[in-house]
């Protein structure tokens, strides 16, 4: 059995298109099928869970990073055996798009239900884990694209903001970008990795990459794959503005690894120790709390439908 997730919010005006036209290939090729829509914030997260723990092995987000994001938290809470057997797909829909980008799916609906129901390669995918306390209880976040602290969930949070004014656009993190990046002030951390980095330095921004892409295409951690057991990260401590104005013509290029004031690394585990408050984003999703994180890796944890 197939199930479709939806978010009708995502994308814009076209998400009713989008449902007919996928419900009436489903139908014409006799594929069972059941469909939910959700109705707020982390619904696609109880959703995804519930199916799971019912027996669904197949399921296909209709919206953006953040619904897919919560999906596979919901997957991975699940109280089943094992998750390596699900299968995954996406039709593009929001704002970012980066998980998309990595599939080589865009927002033509039609290609990317072909590529789910014919023409896809099914790949094991790793599955990152953020661990934190709040209020004393233990709390685990999952995401499949990338996690990132400072200047990184300022950005998306400004992206957020702008949607009501330019849409779910691109666009929205660069300006977002350009109005956090001269404001954001350090945070006092220390970094541990289970790699070679380690820094006592202030943290300025750091975008964690299981995939390549982050904020709207920019490829902060551009050797990112999701199938290579790894994460590849990135960690600034305190840019001047002349470091800033350097990196801004990288951001989507894949060249900011050339930038000497741009610490990257390698690791599967990473600790941030800090007991300021941080705002942090998963896959576009803004989640608030106070340190210390532990992030990390679950290699293969799932398996999604991209075109390859």
């Amino acid at each position: 059995m197939l199930a479709v997730i939806i978010n009708p919010k995502s994308g814009g005006s076209k998400y009713r298109r989008q449902r007919l036209y996928l419900f009436r290939i489903l139908q014409q090729r006799n594929i069972d099928f059941v469909y939910r829509v959700t109705k707020y914030a982390t619904h696609a997260t109880e959703i995804a869970r519930q199916l799971v723990e019912q027996g669904c092995r197949r399921l296909l987000v209709l919206g953006g990073d953040g619904t897919l994001s919560e999906v596979v938290d919901g997957i991975m809470h699940a109280q089943v055996s094992s998750t390596d057997d699900i299968e995954l797909g996406i039709i593009p829909r929001g704002t970012g798009n980066d998980w998309g980008r990595w599939c080589q799916l865009d927002k033509n609906y039609k290609r990317s239900i072909d590529i789910f129901l014919n023409s896809g390669t099914k790949v094991p995918i790793d599955i990152g884990c953020i661990s934190l306390t709040r209020a004393g209880e233990q709390e685990k976040h999952y995401f499949i694209n990338s996690v990132g602290f400072g200047i990184d969930s300022k950005t998306c949070k400004k992206a957020v903001q702008l949607k009501p004014y330019f849409g779910s656009h691109s666009i929205n993190y660069f300006i977002g970008l350009l109005s956090a990046v001269f404001t954001h002030k350090t945070v006092p951390a220390r970094i541990l990795t289970d790699g070679e980095f380690t820094t006592d330095k202030p943290l300025f921004t750091m975008n964690i990459g299981n995939g390549p892409y982050s904020g709207g295409g920019i490829r902060q951690n551009p050797d990112a794959d999701p199938t290579d057991g790894v994460f590849h990260a990135m960690f600034v401590s305190k840019p001047t503005i002349k470091d800033i104005f350097r990196a801004l013509p990288k951001l989507f290029n894949g060249r900011l690894k050339e930038i000497s004031f741009i610490n990257n690394f390698v690791a599967s585990r990473v600790v941030i120790q800090t007991n300021d408050y941080m705002l942090f984003e998963k896959d576009g999703i803004l989640v608030d709390a106070c340190g210390p994180y532990e992030i990390s890796l679950i290699p293969h944890a799932i398996k999604m439908i991209i075109s390859r």
